[in-house]
């Protein structure tokens, strides 16, 4: 006699016998039961070496008083498994939510993914988002004030979605999101819109109110999709696109392609760095009312083993997104270093120049830079004055305290400190007066056509104001004729650097120039 009742989840097991009566299949176990006792199908097989094979399955059932005999040929026992199977499926719905937004994470995204994929949906997308600067609020707030502001991007993301997508939280700042499309590819540049809306109000953490943005790039799906991961793949993609465009993307081949040209290309210049295939040029930047040679700009050039030559523009920034400006920016710091030196024991002399050095905002956050430059004017022999350090408005405005700290460590140690790229960032006069700058670098872009441009001239006036109100000297870059070299002279512009004095120059043939022009 057996009672069970309520719904139960129950591992059946049966012997041979029992089976070969046709009364151990999917259909419900409480009818087969009941077939099984109405039949003498079971009963008739007497076949005892058959009773030590079994089938197991397991069912759901509704179970309700049930009287039965058991027949020593043909067995059918019940083990009731309700409370395992429950904390199987809690353990694996801990497995696939966050802890600490109650999202689903990666794997539960995945599987979410796998199930729109099995169900042969139409058309979907998968929006993966990467919040801008979390991790700098991170470190400076501390992971408190962080992980409380990942539940409230959480909140605003879910607030901007509909009922039906899904939201995950995939990475440490890192969020993707399922749609299902019902009828143009548009709905997801809509939803990606709403994302960016919700997150541009300030968010208040404790005394602080912080405004973050984001990178969102968009993959589709469809009927005709087989691999979740690589749909996520495309759209981390599109994502790292993203983050120069400052507009949702678009997954395409063609941003796959570059990726993995990207990714080549990291590959070889690493290789490049290691076996020192790398070499400097340097193009002279000029005293605009004498003309002579004051300094050099030390400049980097790739050409690899199988003599493609690479353009700063191309490895550069592969190089930062890599971290490889580390290496990079250590070996050009050195290397300019001792050609400088060598300049000067060819001369019998100092030879009368300085020579600048770019510097990354990788490499101002990720290295210690006072050390590296001091060790390489050391190795070189060279006075502090003798090196001239450029750094971009972009590497100031990310952290000005730090680079206050890392710009006054490396003063100390005699080198010029010039500003690059003067006027395409966002310095504030408040922290430029702070902050240990000698030189402002005038951006070609205001200098290129500005005899035929009043408004270029006008922005280009107001720098060399601002410049000598602060004590600072200005160099002008991308001066490719001798009118517009003139008229910056008599602007009040110190030095010029560009085409109409010399292009980029070998060690060698920069030496002759500097020969040529100083005597």
């Amino acid at each position: 006699m057996a009672r069970l009742s309520g719904e139960r989840l129950v591992h059946e097991v049966c012997n041979r016998p029992f089976a070969r009566a046709g009364l151990a299949g999917e259909a419900g176990l409480d009818e087969a039961i009941a077939a099984f006792l109405r039949s003498g199908a079971a009963r008739r097989e007497a076949d005892w070496q058959a009773g030590g094979a079994v089938e197991r399955r397991h069912y759901r059932v509704t179970f309700a008083r049930l009287a039965y005999r058991v027949e020593p040929v043909a067995l059918v026992s019940f083990v009731d498994q309700t409370a395992e199977v429950r904390t199987e499926d809690t353990l694996r719905r801990e497995m696939a939510t966050d802890s600490l937004t109650g999202l689903p994470n990666r794997g539960g995204f995945a599987d979410a993914l796998e199930a729109m994929i099995a169900e042969g949906a139409h058309r979907w997308a998968v929006l993966m988002i990467d919040l801008e600067r979390f991790s700098r609020f991170n470190a400076c707030l501390g992971s408190m004030t962080g992980d409380e502001l990942l539940i409230t991007v959480a909140r605003r993301i879910k607030g901007a979605l509909r009922g039906r997508d899904v939201l995950a939280r995939t990475g440490g700042d890192e969020f993707g999101i399922l749609l299902a499309i019902d009828q143009e590819d548009e709905e997801a540049d809509q939803v990606a819109r709403r994302i960016h809306h919700a997150l541009s109000t300030p968010f208040r953490l404790s005394d602080y109110e912080i405004r973050i943005g984001c990178a969102i790039g968009i993959a589709f799906g469809g009927n005709d999709t087989r691999v979740a991961e690589d749909v996520i793949r495309h759209a981390q993609v599109a994502m790292k696109k993203s983050k120069g465009s400052k507009a949702a993307e678009a997954y395409s081949t063609q941003a796959l392609d570059s990726a993995r040209e990207e990714f080549a290309m990291e590959t070889s210049l690493r290789r490049a760095i290691e076996n020192d295939q790398l070499h400097l040029v340097f193009q002279p930047i000029c005293d605009l009312a004498t003309g002579r040679v004051e300094s050099f700009e030390a400049l980097a050039r790739w050409t690899d083993e199988g003599g493609s030559a690479y353009s700063p523009v191309r490895f550069i920034p592969v190089a930062e997104e890599s971290g490889l400006i580390v290496p990079l920016g250590r070996w050009a710091i050195d290397t300019a270093a001792r050609t400088l030196a060598g300049w000067d024991q060819r001369r019998g002399r100092d030879c009368g120049v300085s020579v600048a050095v770019n510097l990354s905002p990788i490499q101002l956050q990720r290295d210690n830079i006072a050390e590296v430059v001091g060790r390489a004017l050391d190795q070189a022999g060279l006075a502090g004055r003798r090196l001239k350090l450029e750094l971009t408005e972009s590497a100031i405005i990310a952290d000005p305290e730090r680079m206050a700290r890392v710009l006054m460590s490396l003063k100390a140690l005699g080198p010029t400190i010039a500003m690059d790229d003067f006027g395409t960032g966002y310095s504030n006069l408040a922290s430029l007066q702070k902050l240990p700058i000698d030189l402002l670098k005038i951006d070609r872009s205001f200098v290129t056509g500005m005899l035929h441009d009043r408004d270029k001239v006008a922005i280009v006036r107001a720098i060399l104001s601002l410049a000598q109100a602060l004590g600072m000297a200005t160099v002008a870059e991308g001066i490719e004729t001798v009118e517009v070299g003139q008229t910056l002279a008599a602007l009040g512009c110190t030095y010029g650097q560009g085409w109409a004095y010399a292009r980029p120059l070998e060690a060698e043939a920069a030496y002759a120039f500097l020969l040529e022009r100083n005597g």
